[in-house]
């Protein structure tokens, strides 16, 4: 169309152009269409033809109008199928007159079959020449012209069918998360495993610690759970005697969201009888030789800019001595406990007197060992503290025959020799039952049908998970376990922060973005405070680039000066009204102050609460930026760079850490932007990143 319209104005012509269509007698959505060939084929066909020449070989082919050019007698169409493009050279002389007046009627979107002579244009462009059109579907929606990028991506997710059509590389990752499952289900069927399916809908919780879906059988009149793991029905395989069996599918936990965990994802457990730990990593290796094989790839990839050797044999290495080689010293399990506290003391780590040797190694580990595993790694011997439901050692009653396989710094597989003990297991899910009724909503049931299947003897067997998402995220080199799954879960559409998202106008502050920092410099001389005022300008720039770009700058102010009169007038109650007198004074609009006023409602009910989503996002970030400043400072980057949403979790949920942090307003953070803790901490330290090196303080004085 020459004239720019609104979506929604030239939706009204494209339904007019369809009814239109109707009333012609030409049906715009056919059920009979006719496909012998695809565009990729045809390059490959006639990749060496001639500028000018025309074959005699006649396809058809059909795909979504990319790009429609009329020029008289002429008319160039670039056709887009499931592999690639191909031009349509239409010329008035070889189609009838309806099909050349159908294309008058088409729309950029609209999909069309075409049936024709392959050729070369005198320019060089293969092409097909069709002798006949036709309409197989009308597009009464325009396709956008931008659909890509961070800004759009929670639209993306949302309209994954737009993000297909307009981001070719998006449908690639999914044909590769197609080959990789074909990939997986192959290579374990050549090893001797068979394809097993469980129960979805289980009467009883088991094979993992964590929350739950519930639902009802009305049938039975039965509350049951979305099974959160496969193992104990599969271990009922091994029991019965099919000694070697996997399950690749759902698993279902209802827990937060980040960028490596979806409370819907697909796993794949596999058990081997008279197998162990060993037998566990050679199954891994060849798992992963195999997915790197399906996507073209060898024993070297990238991953987000980190090279992965992939060669074999694979690195095994015990907790301790990961840990002994970063602190530059030995440990293990004789290290007198003083000293494993001191050692924590040293890398400023958190720590609690209940804790033994076992748990201090583990942190230890967990804190500064995992993030820095590049090349898959087989870490062993968890010690029984952090694993209280594994198979102890033979050697070494303190510590579990169990692996993770690291890479790049993140976990894809967790790997045991099989408790196969039934009095054992009895034990043990009886003391799960205590922990549920103490208030452990993650903690497993008492399964007696478990107990009496081993009481029928299961051999010893090895048994593993893999997270084959995390595995996709690796080998199509993605950061978000959202971008490997084809429709993650999403808020309902115009619910929640979307629908608060609207701007109330453009908004004016009175202030320039310097008047306002040599303000905050004026009642500000603490280091720490003057760069938290510039962290979370950073952090409401990036919102307000987000939800309301016409005001970024009016953002910026308000995160900048929210704390203005903190560190001469250090009232909590007082807090930002001494601020509005000194905006006054400065001239400013009085709306900065209200604004900024709104996030210390909780202390002052005089003040306004936070209404706009700008105020809900001062509300947020203001705290949750000094939590996320404070675990930062604690790594041995000190940057904010290689932080993630696990850290930050543990250090949310130590009540020590960062006491001054408050957690209670972080949660009323999150519940008013209506998200999720976890995927608020996944939001903000993504801004975090994208405002560095702003907000990575301690990075900055490191250097």
């Amino acid at each position: 169309m020459a004239q720019e319209t609104t979506t929604t104005d030239e939706r009204a012509v494209r339904r007019a152009r369809r009814q239109a269509l109707i009333d012609a007698g030409i049906n715009p959505y056919p059920i009979k269409s006719e496909v012998s060939d695809y565009a990729a084929d045809i390059e490959k066909r006639h990749a060496e033809l001639e500028p000018g020449v025309t074959t005699e070989d006649v396809v058809s082919v059909a795909g979504r109008v990319r790009a429609l050019r009329n020029q008289g007698k002429v008319a160039f169409i670039v056709l887009e199928d499931c592999t690639g493009q191909i031009q349509l050279f239409c010329r008035v002389n070889e189609l009838s007159e309806g099909d050349w007046a159908l294309l008058g009627q088409l729309d950029l979107g609209d999909i069309i079959g075409a049936t024709g002579a392959i050729m070369r244009t005198r320019r060089g462009q293969l092409s097909v020449s069709p002798t006949k059109l036709s309409l197989l579907s009308k597009a009464c929606r325009p396709l956008p012209e931008k659909f890509h990028g961070l800004t759009d991506r929670e639209v993306r997710y949302r309209q994954r069918y737009v993000d297909l059509i307009m981001n070719p590389e998006v449908k690639e990752t999914f044909v590769k998360r197609s080959r990789l499952i074909s990939a997986i289900r192959r290579f374990m069927e050549d090893e001797g495993y068979l394809e097993v399916e469980t129960p979805i809908l289980q009467e009883t919780l088991g094979g993992a610690n964590a929350r739950p879906f519930t639902t009802h059988f009305n049938a039975l009149d039965q509350d049951c759970y979305m099974r959160i793991a496969t193992e104990l029905h599969l271990k009922r395989c091994i029991v019965g005697g099919m000694e070697r069996v996997f399950e690749l599918g759902r698993q279902f936990r209802n827990e937060g969201m980040d960028q490596t965990h979806n409370p819907e994802f697909t796993s794949m457990e596999a058990y081997r009888a008279y197998s162990d730990l060993d037998g566990m990593k050679e199954l891994s290796e060849g798992l992963f030789h195999a997915c790197a094989a399906a996507v073209g790839k060898g024993d070297h990839i990238s991953y987000q800019g980190v090279d992965i050797d992939l060669t074999s044999p694979w690195r095994s290495a015990p907790m301790s001595e990961l840990v002994s080689e970063r602190v530059g010293e030995h440990v293990d399990m004789e290290t007198p406990i003083e000293r494993l506290r001191e050692l924590c003391d040293k890398f400023t780590l958190e720590w609690d007197e209940s804790w033994g040797v076992g748990k201090l190694i583990f942190t230890l580990y967990d804190e500064l060992c995992e993030q820095t595993i590049v090349n898959p790694t087989f870490v062993c011997d968890y010690p029984v503290e952090v694993s209280p439901l594994a198979k102890r050692k033979d050697d070494d009653p303190r510590l579990t025959d169990r692996f993770e396989l690291v890479v790049a710094g993140h976990e894809y597989a967790n790997a045991f020799s099989e408790l196969n003990d039934p009095v054992d297991q009895e034990n043990r899910f009886a003391a799960q039952v205590e922990a549920k009724a103490a208030g452990d909503d993650e903690a497993m049931d008492y399964d007696y049908d478990y107990v009496r299947a081993l009481e029928y003897g299961m051999p010893p067997a090895g048994g593993i998970g893999f997270g084959i998402d995390r595995m996709i995220m690796l080998f199509c080199d993605e950061a978000s376990i959202r971008d490997v799954l084809l429709f993650p879960h999403m808020r309902p559409e115009g619910l929640g922060k979307k629908k608060e998202a609207t701007p109330r106008g453009s908004l004016e502050s009175g202030l320039t973005r310097e008047e306002a920092y040599d303000l905050l410099k004026a009642y500000n001389d603490d280091w720490f405070h003057i760069k938290h005022g510039e962290t979370v300008e950073g952090l409401m720039r990036y919102y307000a680039e987000k939800y309301d770009p016409d005001n970024v700058e009016f953002w910026g102010q308000v995160g900048l000066l929210h704390d203005l009169d903190w560190e001469r007038w250090p009232d909590p109650i007082e807090h930002t009204v001494k601020t509005a007198e000194l905006l006054a004074e400065a001239g400013a609009n009085p709306a900065l102050a209200h604004s900024i006023q709104t996030h210390n409602s909780d202390h002052n009910p005089e003040l306004p609460k936070p209404e706009h989503i700008m105020e809900k996002w001062l509300y947020a970030c203001d705290e949750l930026s000094g939590l996320i400043q404070a675990a930062v400072k604690m790594r041995p980057s000190r940057s904010v760079r290689d932080l993630d949403v696990k850290s930050l979790k543990k250090k949310y949920k130590t009540k020590k850490f960062a006491a001054g942090c408050d957690r209670e307003v972080i949660a009323r953070g999150a519940e008013l932007l209506d998200m999720e803790l976890d995927e608020l901490f996944a939001s903000v330290i993504e801004a975090f990143k994208a405002i560095a090196p702003v907000g990575d303080i301690y990075a900055e004085d490191a250097e």
